[in-house]
């Protein structure tokens, strides 16, 4: 049997085979396999049972270097005699981009949960606090998808909802004044892509990222809609984004509902969405919690601290 195994990229090829295709010959040795190399490709020919996982150690050794930047003939050994059930769930969820340098995975279960339910649902309603990763694992599914030719576009969409400032006296045109709303947007592709490659994706409107009143009107097919800072959305707006799902789409909705900066007395969307639709078969909701925060070690501790200020009040 033979089985194709598709490189990240041939520019780690050397560190990937192994001095002396060292690595390869541990895995055929180990294994009882022939490998081949063909440009981007390893071709592993064997009994059906050994070439598989050689295909699935090959992998391990491809997210490491993508991971560490290095791989160790221990690591090869490693990974053929301890591939336990974890890893191999984890290595699933794994999501490749277009950076050559970078994997992501999840790093807590919430997160992982998280991925798992984007990717067994076409809606998706994630809510919970700063630093626990809601909009960068959106984004990173939806970059995934569309490297793998699974999706067409990409839209990332945020209402312009102010925490204290009001649009119009802020200075520049219309761009200018909604840049600062979607920068959060453009830092998450910025870490997966090549910068000159994201332009170019925005060019070609691949990638659209725009201000919640962009969306009205239209219908978004064979895309990933992601709808951040959605805690901040009116009921009507919500509904406006919902309808916008179309033929082969997937949309995530993501938000604080422990920041809302609506006027006083008005309800967030999201919830009023969140406690409409969450029975209904293909919509998953996720909530993320204080320990799936993975930003600096601080942050953790000061979302505690406010939360229980709140409750004191």
């Amino acid at each position: 049997m033979d089985v194709t195994v598709q490189l990240d990229s041939t520019h780690n090829q050397l560190e990937l085979f192994g001095p002396a295709d060292g690595y390869l010959r541990l895995l055929k040795q180990s294994l009882g396999v022939k490998i081949v190399a063909r440009h981007d490709k390893l071709v592993i020919t064997g009994r059906q049972k050994d070439a598989g996982k050689a295909a699935e150690v090959i992998d391990m050794m491809q997210r490491q270097l993508l991971k560490q930047g290095s791989l160790t003939s221990a690591d090869v050994i490693g990974f053929i005699r301890h591939r336990d059930q974890d890893q191999t769930l984890d290595a699933e969820k794994a999501l490749t981009v277009f950076s050559h340098k970078k994997l992501i995975e999840p790093s807590t279960k919430g997160q992982l949960k998280y991925i798992e339910t984007m990717l067994a649902n076409d809606l998706t309603f994630c809510i919970g606090p700063a630093g626990t990763g809601k909009t960068y694992l959106a984004v990173a599914v939806a970059v995934s998808m569309l490297k793998k030719h699974q999706i067409r576009r990409i839209v990332l969409a945020r209402p312009a909802v102010e925490a204290g400032e009001k649009l119009g006296f802020l200075p520049g045109d219309l761009q200018a004044k909604v840049n600062p709303y979607l920068r959060p947007l453009f830092d998450a592709l910025e870490d997966m892509m090549e910068f000159p490659q994201m332009r170019k994706f925005m060019e070609l409107d691949i990638i659209e990222i725009i201000p919640l009143a962009f969306m009205r009107g239209r219908t978004l097919n064979e895309a990933v809609i992601i709808c951040d800072e959605a805690q901040n959305t009116s009921a009507l707006q919500m509904l406006m984004v919902l309808t916008r799902l179309g033929h082969g789409s997937k949309m995530i909705i993501t938000g604080d509902i422990t920041q809302i900066d609506l006027p006083a007395g008005q309800k967030s969307g999201m919830i009023e969405a969140i406690e409409t639709l969450h029975r209904i078969k293909g919509i998953g909701c996720v909530e993320l919690a204080q320990k799936d925060i993975v930003r600096h070690r601080l942050v953790q501790s000061i979302v505690q601290a406010y939360k229980k200020k709140t409750k004191a009040d």
